[in-house]
């Protein structure tokens, strides 16, 4: 038989050529950046190389793979993470303002048997969490004002929003890892003009609040800071009612005559006055 096959050279070829299509179609080699699902006649077999969070990159069972030939076929998932990116959308925040937001989603197959179920491609999961993406995401930015969006609170709206397309994804075999927010804008033209003089209007009601609440603070202060001196001179006017009037005359001459460098307008004033007047009789000893 071999003897015939080496005479006959064209024979020779088409036998290697149906070992090369019989090898090829029993033998894979299954990566480590893919998932491999047998499936024969439309049932799914077994899974090569499945996702395990806990192994190690290379001790996953990647490499040769052998299958039924004619009879199985290999679906590749991938095991990497993927991206789904929402189209942009508006959302109506709770103070009535239109956004214009981006977002987009990160998520890893984990379950590659249900996923083949449930959706037969990676592209199909996609699609489905798409929509899935901008309802959870109108639903949660809804509940908030835009200044959540740039306080702390933002980080918890987006692990809300992971939850809900978590629950959605599982049914798909896959995990979402993680969920951002690419763009938050106020739309162009009217809509933003008048949402920037809302904000302005608010913040300027709120800086008169402040000032209000400064202002009575500081009265009340003042009032105590009065009641006290007042009190103060009446302890000293009852104890010595001349070092009273001592120090009373030297606070006037102080604040007319002295210029004590604190910048207020004191120690300008010019007054014309005879030696013998009151005002002058500290000046004179109390004589």
């Amino acid at each position: 038989m071999m003897a015939r096959l080496a005479r006959n050279p064209i024979a020779l070829g088409v036998l290697a050529i149906l070992l090369l299509v019989l090898l090829g179609s029993t033998l894979a080699v299954v990566p480590e950046t893919k998932q491999a699902v047998v499936v024969r006649f439309g049932e799914p077999q077994r899974i090569i190389n499945r996702f395990k969070p806990t192994q190690n990159f290379g001790q996953t069972g990647a490499g040769l793979a052998a299958r039924i030939p004619f009879v199985e076929q290999i679906v590749w998932i991938d095991k990497r993470i993927l991206s789904v990116d929402m189209d942009r959308q508006q959302v109506l925040s709770t103070d009535q303002l239109r956004l214009q937001v981006d977002a987009f989603a990160r998520y890893r197959i984990v379950d590659p048997l249900r996923m083949y179920i449930a959706a037969g491609t990676e592209e199909r999961v996609s699609d489905e969490l798409r929509p899935i993406l901008g309802s959870a995401l109108r639903n949660e930015l809804g509940k908030r004002p835009f200044a959540s969006l740039l306080s702390p609170e933002r980080g918890q709206m987006m692990d809300n929003i992971q939850s809900a397309l978590n629950r959605v994804a599982r049914q798909y075999g896959a995990e979402i890892v993680d969920v951002r927010i690419k763009r938050a804008d106020l739309p162009e033209g009217t809509p933003l003009e008048s949402a920037y003089q809302r904000m302005q209007t608010a913040r300027q009601q709120e800086a008169r609040s402040i000032r209000a609440q400064g202002l009575k603070q500081a009265q009340i202060i003042r009032a105590e800071a009065d009641a006290e001196a007042a009190r103060t001179y009446a302890e000293a006017f009852g104890k010595d009612a001349d070092f009273y009037d001592f120090y009373r005359a030297m606070q006037s001459y102080e604040s007319s005559f002295v210029d004590n460098g604190s910048g207020q307008e004191m120690g300008k004033s010019s007054i014309i006055l005879s030696p013998q007047n009151d005002y002058l009789r500290e000046f004179r000893g109390r004589r």
